[in-house]
């Protein structure tokens, strides 16, 4: 803490912008793009990883969850991040650390909370301890996540914290799959049918724009989600600020959002209308 502390001084002395790339590790490109986005938006960008524990369920894959540190650094000075913030458990969460932060509104939509109702409670306390440690002006966080987007934006807004959340559009691979650290899970075949949640996605968005019916547009995908091998969570349209159920596209700006499970790996996904 104290040499981060340090940073963060010398750079307010030069009266410098700040952004703040928040990680779990295991970076991929999709990681990098963030914080090249963070260095247009800043003059100083700091990259935290860490494994939060908070945010796992004991049956989750919290041990498992890859760690690849040293190689982290070394993708980090592609980009040119300024500093890498790696602080471990005991730190985070010392002896008799009792206070946690416990989001509602689009925390509680019937998405990832349905089946990980722990989740948001600890991305919420995590993300408030990284942005007053870290304080910085901008936070770049993806939109792959997007309930979890939105609920640190509503963090940042509720908590009256400074920083500015930027979403950040979601990386793909050139089939479509969006870029996730639990990719590396998939085996060959189970990679090969993964893009399928993408372009269940495409269609489904394209059929209801043409003002296809959004039930009937659900349903179709629902079922070739899990033609293709996977167990499906869930496969909703919603609204795309509040995530509240939504019947038309002309109630609002939509978002479809997926996530489902291929062998032992859970992905998500969502694309916007």
């Amino acid at each position: 803490m104290p040499a981060l502390k340090n940073a963060l001084a010398q750079w307010r002395g030069e009266d410098e912008r700040i952004a703040l790339v928040p990680t779990m590790g295991a970076l991929h490109q999709g990681h990098l793009t963030l914080v090249r986005l963070a260095q247009r938006r800043a003059d100083r960008v700091i990259v935290s990883i860490f494994v939060n524990p908070a945010q796992f369920a004991p049956h989750e894959d919290f041990k498992t969850y890859p760690r690849t540190f040293a190689a982290d650094v070394r993708a980090l000075a592609g980009p040119g991040a300024d500093l890498v913030w790696a602080p471990n458990a005991e730190s985070m969460y010392p002896g008799g650390f009792a206070t946690q932060v416990v989001p509602e509104g689009s925390a509680k939509a019937g998405l990832e909370d349905a089946s990980r109702p722990h989740f948001f409670a600890g991305v919420a306390t995590v993300v408030a301890k990284l942005l007053i440690q870290c304080a910085p002006d901008v936070a770049v966080f993806g939109e792959k996540d997007f309930q979890q987007l939105k609920v640190v934006m509503q963090l940042a807004r509720d908590l009256d914290l400074p920083t500015r959340i930027i979403p950040a559009p979601t990386v793909r691979e050139a089939d479509g799959l969006a870029l996730s650290s639990r990719n590396r899970y998939l085996s060959p075949a189970e990679r090969q049918a993964a893009p399928t949640l993408h372009r269940v996605l495409a269609d489904s968005a394209q059929a209801i724009a043409a003002v296809a019916s959004i039930h009937s547009v659900l349903r179709k995908g629902r079922q070739t989600v899990e033609g293709a091998g996977f167990i499906l969570d869930y496969l909703e349209a919603r609204h795309a600020e509040t995530l509240a159920p939504i019947a038309s596209i002309r109630e609002g700006p939509m978002r479809l959002l997926v996530a489902a499970k291929i062998g032992k790996t859970r992905l998500i996904d969502n694309i916007g209308i």
